[in-house]
């Protein structure tokens, strides 16, 4: 149980972000459920339109004890994207590419960028980000990340830990860290 009053949070928050804060009953309704079974009533919904947003809403829930619950676009069929907490969407704003580089056939990119507005953008180049989930037209891939996806092909191109080189993450004291594949170097 949270130690401060969500209601009161969520106020802090539109208050001091930029980021879209609801905490009326319709908004709720819509994300207390996903591809799942489950449906459980969230605090309140923000929708960060900056880094700057995400980290004042995780030091500010963190001295009031109120959870937290990042989401992408809902697709889970097992309950993750649902919980008594304070749901964040990155889907709305935090969706570009920030970088391509097509001889290295790396990509940078926000955590609410649906698969299917990523490959559409690499077509053009002959490429696509192999991990084929079937609900590609809402599935982003922060969440994708989050749940390790994989797909019908993940036999042949593996799963998201196979085809991610780093991630950069928001940790709960608010700082930032990167994530990226171990580099091994063998010394003979």
């Amino acid at each position: 149980m949270p130690n401060g009053n969500p209601n009161q949070l969520l106020d802090k928050l539109k208050n001091y972000t930029s980021a879209e804060v609801y905490y009326d009953n319709f908004t709720k309704g819509r994300y207390a459920t996903d591809a799942s079974i489950y449906q459980m009533i969230p605090y309140g919904v923000l929708i960060p339109k900056t880094t700057s947003d995400l980290i004042e809403t995780i030091n500010y829930a963190r001295e009031a004890k109120i959870p937290l619950l990042p989401r992408g676009g809902g697709t889970s069929q097992c309950g993750q994207t649902v919980n008594k907490a304070i749901v964040i969407d990155n889907s709305k704003f935090l969706n570009k590419i920030l970088d391509f580089n097509e001889k290295k056939m790396t990509c940078i990119v926000q955590p609410g960028i649906v698969l299917d507005e990523l490959n559409r953008f690499l077509k053009p180049f002959g490429l696509w980000f192999p991990v084929d989930v079937s609900t590609s037209s809402r599935a982003t891939i922060g969440g994708m990340a989050g749940n390790n996806s994989c797909g019908g092909r993940s036999i042949r191109y593996g799963m998201m830990r196979d085809n991610v080189l780093e991630i950069e993450a928001i940790l709960y004291d608010g700082s930032t860290y990167n994530f990226e594949k171990l580099k091994i170097i063998i010394l003979i």
